[in-house]
């Protein structure tokens, strides 16, 4: 019987053509799965394109193709299995009391908040200068000379939050430093007098660690303070913060933090070529520190200033995790982290230890977490307390602050349902827990717009508008932001020294990329290079 694998039909042979040269071509499998398709930004021009999520070598990735600039693709998330199953914990967003744009451009174009976002304000972030008292060379605020907002204007934030949100849960003061604006103490004061729930000053911890005037200050008032803390090595600051020798000044700060008995969570920039191999002995120092209730790990991202970096090589929540386990000696594991339900739950995951000093245990080692915050396989379980899972929603939250009241008690209900060590203290070691929280926030390689759309960390403008923090960094809104708060200040002045009233202009944002003159035919790209 002829063997001869018989020729298609489109196909004929000439009497010198080798058989196997004329066999059929044969199809071939792609070294990905496709998960899903999104939408994203160019990383050049910014425009708005599609985008595709792919699961490769258990790893996740977006690619994406501009008309324009070609092929781009980044790596989203270390581990495919855990981006998977992470979709369970999708929590039911809340929506504001109201909104403050409408629907006209499309996401990401109408912030906001518009109707089409799907969760409320946990986090708000108001920027009360552009100006710092350093200049790092990663900064995802491009701190500089800028704009100083006033009392007033941060006075009508608050109050247009106040009329979104009801009861407003955390507000946090960022910069820039807010710690150099000479009006934050009567800014901190505002936020206070409206019965905002937890007040927070993000710094660098320079002035508090040198004015004993505005430490004072501090004492009285009792923000919490998040805290610029990277490491322990001159090679470490040198890299990220362009001050080698400024560790001393920021254990200063700290061990005078702890005096007037403030409550601190560290936040290291985490770069996988700089410091990725501290984050062991950034906990180990958190836990023993009087002062330091919580670290919030955050991955360095490719927004604003930042150095050279691979879109391929990005680092991401599961790589710290990983990290975390090996250099604290499984003192911290994997699977004691959980991610957080209220924003989109690759964004960021959490865990909170009970801490005496000589005890250290996950509360994810004596209660099931996991079982209270799957909202998808455990919508029917019958034995879940609600007032458990209510508390558990309270911890594994973006507004959860570690050292407030409302977390100890959260712990303390939580813990009601666990089988714990015999002759464990649940009720003093709710004062002593310590969380440790990872937050990824994406940059124009990664950026994904089903996450924005439940962001709830949002930048609080005057003017009524509130920006998803990734939207703000990422779309285009900070640099027009920042160019109208400059001119709006400079505009306050001449109408000072001239002696007549100044009403600013509203804030306004506009997004009209050029079309592109040609279509440039585009291959994939195999890694985060432009193809063209």
């Amino acid at each position: 019987m002829d063997q001869t694998p018989e020729l298609s039909a489109h196909v004929k042979p000439s009497p010198d053509m080798p058989v196997a040269a004329a066999l059929p071509r044969q199809k071939k499998d792609v070294d990905y799965v496709f998960l899903e398709l999104t939408r994203s930004i160019c990383p050049t021009c910014r425009r708005v394109i599609d985008a595709h999520i792919l699961l490769r070598d258990q790893k996740v990735y977006m690619r994406k193709r501009c008309p324009e600039h070609g092929t781009f693709e980044g790596l989203v998330y270390g581990d495919a299995q855990a981006y998977v199953a992470a979709t369970r914990f999708n929590k039911p967003g809340t929506i504001p009391l109201a909104y403050s744009t409408e629907i006209q451009q499309g996401c990401p174009h109408d912030c906001g908040l518009c109707p089409d976002h799907q969760q409320h304000t946990c986090l708000g972030i108001i920027e009360v200068n552009s100006a710092c008292n350093m200049d790092c060379p990663l900064c995802f605020a491009n701190a500089g000379a800028g704009f100083n907002l006033t009392l007033e204007e941060v006075e009508g934030i608050l109050d247009h939050l106040i009329e979104t949100e009801g009861n407003p849960e955390v507000v946090q003061f960022s910069g820039g430093e807010p710690s150099i604006h000479p009006q934050i103490i009567e800014m901190i004061k505002a936020a206070k007098a409206r019965n905002i729930r937890h007040v927070m000053l993000n710094t660098n911890g320079k002035r508090i660690a040198d004015d004993d005037e505005f430490l004072r200050q501090l004492a009285d008032l009792r923000p919490s303070i998040y805290f610029q803390f990277d490491g322990f090595e001159r090679e470490t600051y040198r890299q990220l913060r362009g001050e080698p020798d400024i560790l001393p000044q920021k254990l200063r700060a700290l061990d005078r933090l702890a005096e007037i008995g403030a409550h601190v969570v560290l936040v290291p920039a985490v770069d996988r070529l700089v410091n990725l191999h501290e984050v062991g002995a950034i906990v180990e120092f958190g836990m023993q520190h009087p002062a330091v209730r919580g670290i919030n790990f955050q991955p360095a991202f490719q927004s604003g200033r930042h150095g050279e970096s691979d879109p391929m090589q990005r680092l991401t929540i599961p790589d710290i995790l990983q990290a975390l386990q090996e250099q604290t000696h499984e003192l911290l594991t994997v699977a004691d982290f959980v991610p957080v339900p209220c924003c989109f739950p690759t964004c960021n995951s959490v865990t909170y230890v009970l801490n005496d000093g000589d005890t250290v245990l996950p509360l994810t080692r004596v209660l099931n977490v996991e079982d209270y915050l799957d909202y998808i396989t455990n919508r029917a379980v019958p034995d879940i307390s609600e007032d458990i899972k209510q508390a558990l929603e309270g911890l594994w939250s973006s507004s959860a602050v570690p050292g407030s009241d409302k977390a100890a008690q959260q712990f303390a209900l939580s813990c009601a349902a666990c089988g714990l060590p015999d002759g464990l203290d649940v009720a003093a070691f709710a004062k002593n827990i310590f969380m440790i929280m990872l937050q990824d926030f994406m940059d124009p390689w990664t950026f994904n717009q089903k996450n924005l759309m439940k962001c709830c960390k949002e930048i609080l403008l005057p003017d009524g508008k509130q920006i998803p923090f990734c939207a703000y960094n990422n779309v285009g809104y900070r640099e027009q932001a920042r160019t109208q708060l400059q001119a709006r200040e400079r505009q306050r002045n001449q109408a000072r020294r001239a002696g007549v009233p100044f009403v600013p202009e509203p804030l306004t944002f506009s997004f009209t990329p050029e079309v592109p003159s040609n279509f440039i035919q585009v291959t994939p790209a195999a890694n985060g290079s432009v193809h063209e």
